[in-house]
């Protein structure tokens, strides 16, 4: 069996959306107030302006690095652990209710489709108090898989 070469695959903006709109799994990078990165794997989208979404709740460490330092960066993964990945690199910012209920009706939409009860939903982001982080992405690294160099390929 010959080994599985590493890839990287430069894209255009299209394509690169057109990767991400069916991967949901994401790591998101931000900074902690000392400069440390903090990490949080999370579930994103992308909605309709192209940028990549994430909801979450105000008290998150997520949420309180985006707002104090809007750089971040998500790697975004496939399904399959060893499948194809990319990181985006882009500028957050942080939707709070009432602002972020349609953003968050959008996000549920390009995600899983459409809910059976769009006002109990609504009415539960303001319940549960959401937030959205939208990205809009700056910068994008080649979609990639791991694997051996490509100089040991048979």
């Amino acid at each position: 069996m010959s080994p599985s070469i590493a890839t990287n695959r430069r894209v255009t903006r299209e394509e690169l959306l057109d990767f991400l709109r069916p991967r949901h799994r994401a790591v998101l990078l931000t900074r902690r107030a000392d400069g440390s990165p903090q990490g949080s794997p999370l579930t994103c989208g992308v909605d309709d302006d192209g940028r990549l979404v994430i909801a979450t709740y105000p008290e998150r460490a997520k949420t309180r690095n985006a707002r104090r330092d809007p750089h971040v960066s998500l790697i975004v993964l496939s399904d399959e652990w060893d499948g194809p990945w990319v990181q985006v690199d882009g500028t957050a910012e942080v939707l709070d209710v009432p602002e972020a209920v349609e953003p968050l009706v959008e996000y549920y939409r390009n995600i899983a489709g459409e809910h059976p009860d769009w006002a109990e939903y609504r009415a539960a982001m303001i319940r549960q108090n959401k937030s959205l982080i939208r990205v809009t992405i700056t910068r994008w690294g080649p979609v990639a898989t791991g694997g051996f160099p490509a100089r040991l390929a048979p």
